[in-house]
């Protein structure tokens, strides 16, 4: 069944017109040529909310987790990427600048320069300095480097 138009305000208010002369919905649909199921809807969100007005709705879901939403994204925040084409857009750069993003220097399309990948890069080469014999001693002395590499 396809959607039909909305009723104009005119025709909400005189369902309820009619219903407070004491018309029946039946009655009132007929009359009206409106169906019984929107004659009652309409009476309903009349006697809730004393208006035949269309109310706010919330809408889609926001795509942001209430998490992040709780890191409330401030500024002094500094942006990181690759320079990859869809990221160097007028319109990309534009929109940081408005937001007030700070970007980080990067050269374009660097995947060498990661910093996480030059972290693993040390990490593995102080493990395999120690030589662990088994599982339990590989993972102590991962954490036990890991909390030994700088922090900056």
């Amino acid at each position: 069944m396809a959607k039909t138009k909305e009723l104009s305000k005119d025709t909400r208010n005189k369902i309820v017109d009619l219903h407070q002369a004491g018309k029946t919905e039946s009655a009132i649909g007929k009359q009206l040529g409106v169906k019984k199921s929107t004659v009652g809807a309409i009476i309903r969100k009349w006697k809730t909310y004393k208006t035949t007005d269309y109310l706010p709705r919330s809408g889609a879901p926001r795509k942001i987790s209430p998490p992040t939403r709780a890191l409330k994204m401030k500024r002094g925040w500094v942006i990181q990427h690759d320079n990859d084409p869809k990221h160097t857009t007028r319109a990309t750069k534009e929109r940081l600048r408005k937001k007030h993003f700070k970007v980080l220097e990067w050269p374009s399309q660097s995947p060498d320069l990661n910093p996480i990948e030059n972290l693993w890069r040390e990490l593995k080469i102080r493990v395999a300095q120690r030589q662990p014999q088994n599982i339990t001693a590989l993972e102590e002395i991962c954490m036990e480097e890991w909390a030994k590499l700088p922090a900056t």
